[in-house]
């Protein structure tokens, strides 16, 4: 059972605006065409191209936003500098998408044969969860929320 929205938390005293929604995040690729092939197969859909800021703006037909920023430097040791080295960098890790159904994602992405590197796994008492990544190893989460009262 999908859980209800939260009840927007107060103000915090001192704060000089509300922040009402997460607009997108930026995602670094090195391959403009395998990542807008890779997230389209997710659902996501080109929207704008920002050509002098070599990226883009892709949105599922929810509404969710992402930027795929097409800067980056290949590597090819098929690791995450962010999460798979030894000395942990500061930085974004993951985005963190809320689906409907986990389980059928999780079937979706075995027949697409899209590697799940982590999960079905409880994180807390209001998801399960699972993880899985990009062409060039850009952690992505995908989360249920679930009621905790049944």
């Amino acid at each position: 059972m999908t859980a209800p929205m939260p009840t927007p938390m107060p103000r915090q005293p001192g704060q000089s605006q509300p922040i009402r929604q997460f607009d997108h995040v930026g995602i670094r690729v090195s391959d403009r065409i395998r990542s807008v092939h890779f997230y389209e197969r997710l659902g996501f859909r080109e929207t704008a191209v920002f050509s002098a800021y070599e990226a883009n703006e892709m949105e599922s037909p929810d509404g969710v936003r992402i930027n795929l920023i097409f800067n980056g430097s290949q590597l090819n040791q098929g690791r995450n500098p962010l999460l798979d080295e030894p000395i942990k960098l500061p930085g974004i890790t993951h985005p963190a998408f809320i689906v409907d159904d986990l389980y059928a994602l999780k079937d979706w992405l075995d027949a697409e044969g899209i590697t799940i590197t982590e999960g079905i796994i409880p994180i807390g008492p209001r998801r399960i969860t699972l993880f899985i990544r990009d062409p060039d190893y850009n952690v992505l989460e995908f989360n249920q929320l679930i009621d905790p009262e049944h």
